[in-house]
């Protein structure tokens, strides 16, 4: 079932072309600074003039629906379309989806690097508030724009950080140990980045954050010494559309709803 939380309490309407919301979130987010595997901005193209948003974290169907239900001009999502190496034929699974805004003259924008990144409405900023963690540097230190972060937490064993993230995310980790009885200090990037559990690990880190898990993590974790903790892709990326869609809501006073579908991967 779709979660819907409503961003902004307007009645009057106020309307934001198109053209004006897509310049503001690339500034915003400088989306052009980022090599990505997804094109960042607009991806489907629907009316020009909005008067209501719909946020979430990807554009499945379901949300699609969702967005047509509440009478959403444009959807801003996390994970949109054209990945690279993808078929690019618009046919089955994605040509359903994409018929379905045209035909409800819906535009898409998506977001995918540049929101993970951003120092105060990114991912990673947004699961290091949640988690209360202090952020000290990026996981790669030369790294202008940050995808990964390192910083500390309450000093705690695995166990209770396993319980501490349950609580805040709503769902139960998978924790790979290989660290210190006591975590300190801690790296995290958001969705599919077990693969930097080893940068985590050459920079000190005590334990390791992300939303995946491959079978590999298992025995790097017990090598490289460190913990990791799978939270759920779904799971730690539903801050950053959030946040972007309460920043639209505030600098335009236009109607921005994020609804939640819900993903256990």
């Amino acid at each position: 079932m779709p979660v819907s939380s409503p961003l902004s309490p307007n009645t009057t309407h106020p309307e934001l072309s198109l053209e004006e919301l897509i310049r503001w979130c690339d500034q915003t987010l400088s989306s052009h600074a980022f090599k990505d595997y997804a094109p960042n901005g607009l991806q489907v193209e629907g009316k020009t003039n909005i008067r209501k948003i719909v946020t979430g974290v990807t554009a499945n169907l379901a949300l699609i629906d969702a967005a047509i239900a509440a009478q959403a001009d444009a959807i801003l999502v996390h994970h949109g379309y054209f990945w690279k190496g993808e078929d690019a034929c618009l046919t089955g699974m994605k040509g359903k989806r994409i018929k379905h805004l045209f035909q409800h003259h819906i535009s898409l924008l998506a977001y995918h690097l540049p929101l993970d990144a951003h120092p105060e409405l990114g991912n990673n900023k947004a699961f290091a508030d949640l988690m209360e963690f202090t952020t000290t540097s990026g996981l790669d230190p030369v790294e202008k724009y940050p995808v990964g972060n390192i910083g500390y937490c309450e000093p705690m064993t695995a166990l209770a950080m396993s319980d501490l993230l349950e609580q805040r995310l709503g769902r139960k980790p998978q924790h790979l140990a290989g660290g210190p009885e006591i975590i300190r200090k801690v790296g995290w990037c958001t969705g599919g980045a077990q693969g930097l559990l080893n940068q985590a690990a050459l920079m000190g880190c005590d334990a390791y954050f992300s939303g995946e898990v491959s079978e590999r993590t298992f025995h790097e974790a017990a090598e490289l010494g460190i913990h990791y903790f799978e939270c759920g892709h779904h799971a730690t990326e539903r801050g950053g559309i959030h946040r972007l869609g309460q920043a639209i809501a505030k600098e335009f006073g236009i109607d921005v709803e994020f609804i939640n579908i819900e993903n256990p991967v």
